[in-house]
């Protein structure tokens, strides 16, 4: 019963918050907080949630007021580097950082 994002491009930092949000939580419980949070990694996570729940749904049948979250990870996934102009013709990178999220869960 897992589901995993990968190459979302957002920082890992920001995406960590929303995580650590909904971790040990009911499913239920735990889209109900995601839907009025106001952070961009939000909605992502949510969907991500929707689909761990068909996937257990479709392997063992759980209903989903059995299920909870186990465990949720973010981990960091490719950065893009990039260079700005800077002065006296040097140029300063600029990493484009990406996450890979894998949530696990539980039934009880």
């Amino acid at each position: 019963m897992k589901a995993q994002l990968t190459n979302y491009r957002q920082a890992p930092r920001k995406v960590r918050l929303v995580a650590n949000l909904i971790k040990g939580k009911r499913v239920s419980h735990a889209l109900e907080q995601l839907q009025f949070l106001p952070k961009r990694a939000a909605l992502p996570v949510a969907n991500l949630l929707r689909s761990a729940i068909a996937n257990a749904k479709n392997t063992t049948s759980a209903s989903e007021s059995d299920l909870s979250v186990k465990d949720i990870r973010v981990d960091a996934g490719v950065v893009l580097k990039r260079m700005m102009p800077r002065a006296r013709g040097s140029g300063a990178r600029i990493l484009k950082r990406s996450s890979t999220v894998v949530l696990t869960l539980e039934q009880k």
